[in-house]
């Protein structure tokens, strides 16, 4: 194994360095990024184990090794994956999100517009992609902006910010929940990532918030003069939802989550609530039935008719906008096959011993190092939080990782924490999103290089600072 050992790790890292050019350089999609360099990497292993000696193959049956990883991956997360982004699609599409946002605004008032813009982004990007969120709340951006006399720019980007942050942490966003299952955490560890997940991501918000507030009120927008207010904007939607009706489909499958996790609490001999009870709790927060539920609810915020066509368009859209990250977060689980079935993670831990020399810190900062990367190369956060989980689950004991807090599995929940941080670090011209805000800010590629791009390397920098002092006292 010593001499196998350097040459599956550089191996690793050329598969590894292949996905980052495929994505980056020839802008080639994530998914066949993924399956082309797993299959790279489970060839290069496989001839590794024969020029060694190795009694066994490496990898045997590489072809079945990775239709199983593929598989299994999507069998425990794909469903929760396709109904938080159903949920999300819904709030969006029946004006439930412009809900949220009044709600948030009414509480934090227009004297301070723009901690009410981040904290609106914050809210309504739990349910739904950044992206559609920014274009959903961008009239209300530009209207307060009319209102107060403060620069766009400022709000844009206290806006967007507030948008990434829970967009890169906080599940039901499916990145965080694909990271979450790449890594190993179970149904019933879940809500401790959404626990966890809030205050990291507040913290990010903040981060952003105060960027927006102390750098970007120098520089211009280019909006137009006429463009649509948020009443206009409004006026859209037929009925729009109660806030009580638009926080429920978000909020319920939390508690049922949060209350399935107490329930399952070790306790004597048995759990904290035994019996039939303790079944029926632990059934309906697993996260595959809470979310179903939370889609159900969603349902209801359709209109008085019940619209049959529309809410077959909008279940469509839900299920085409989780299609990419499904087959992402299936190809990201077949690579982590291929490595969970070579020594590689029997000689990293070789190389740290118990894993005091390399630290469970430092492993926090190598998993913010490589889905920055990979963030900064391809552009997605949600590519780069799904990929860099995948390579992480098998090395995860390892690093030191694997521990737990009594029923909190919080390495592998610190893992996905700063996964998330890399994953905001940075947005730039290769990014989607970094086209949406600028664009509906009326910001040039510079302003916005200056504003959303260097907010985002802030935000990074701050929650990764948030995980490591959580780290500091939990690991």
């Amino acid at each position: 194994m010593s001499s196998a050992g350097p040459a599956l790790l550089a191996a690793l890292a050329a598969s590894i360095g292949l996905i980052i050019v495929l994505c980056g350089r020839f802008r080639m999609h994530p998914f066949l990024a993924i399956v082309l360099a797993t299959y790279g990497f489970g060839l290069v292993a496989m001839g590794i184990g024969a020029a060694t000696g190795s009694e066994k193959p490496f990898v045997d049956k590489l072809g079945t090794t990775i239709a199983e990883g593929f598989g299994s991956i999507l069998a425990g997360i794909g469903l929760v994956i396709l109904f938080g982004t159903i949920i999300g699609k819904v709030l969006e599409r029946t004006g439930a999100a412009v809900t949220l946002a009044e709600a948030v605004l009414k509480v934090v008032g227009k004297r301070h517009p723009a901690i009410a813009m981040s904290l609106i982004g914050w809210v309504v990007s739990i349910p739904v992609f950044c992206d559609s969120g920014y274009v959903v709340l961008s009239p209300l951006q530009r209207s307060i902006a009319r209102k107060t006399g403060k620069n766009p720019v400022v709000l844009g980007t206290a806006l967007a910010t507030g948008l990434y942050a829970s967009h890169t942490f906080v599940p039901p966003t499916p990145g965080p929940i694909a990271a979450a299952g790449n890594v190993g955490i179970g149904s019933d560890g879940l809500i401790w990532v959404i626990l966890f997940s809030i205050p990291v991501s507040l913290v990010a918000a903040l981060a952003g918030l105060a960027w927006a507030l102390r750098r970007t009120g120098h520089l211009e927008s280019k909006l137009p003069d006429a463009h649509q207010t948020f009443e206009e904007y409004k006026a859209q939607f037929d009925h729009i939802p109660s806030l009580s009706r638009a926080l429920t489909p978000i909020v319920l499958p939390i508690v049922l989550m949060a209350v399935g996790s107490v329930a399952a609490f070790p306790s004597g001999d048995g759990t904290l609530v035994d019996g039939a009870l303790g079944s029926l709790l632990q059934d309906l927060g697993a996260p595959v039935n809470a979310l179903l539920i939370g889609v159900i609810l969603a349902l209801v915020l359709l209109p008085g008719e019940r619209d049959a066509k529309a809410l077959t368009t909008w279940v469509a859209e839900g299920i085409v906008d989780a299609a990419p990250i499904l087959v992402i977060t299936g190809a990201g689980g077949a690579f982590g096959a291929v490595i969970k079935a070579t020594p590689m993670a029997d000689y990293i831990s070789s190389l740290i011993g118990d894993g005091s020399a390399l630290g469970s810190l430092s492993a926090l900062l190598v998993l913010f190092g490589l889905a920055a990367l990979l963030k900064t190369a391809q552009g997605s956060s949600t590519a780069s939080l799904i990929i860099t989980s995948t390579l992480a689950q098998p090395l995860l004991p390892a690093l030191g990782l694997d521990g737990h807090l009594g029923a909190i599995p919080i390495g592998q929940v610190l893992a996905v924490l700063a996964i998330g941080a890399g994953a905001m670090v940075v947005s730039h011209v290769n990014d989607s999103y970094f086209w949406v805000v600028s664009q509906f800010s009326g910001m040039s590629v510079q302003t916005a290089y200056r504003a959303q791009t260097a907010a985002t390397l802030v935000q990074g920098l701050t929650a990764l600072a948030a995980v490591l002092a959580l780290g500091a006292f939990l690991l």
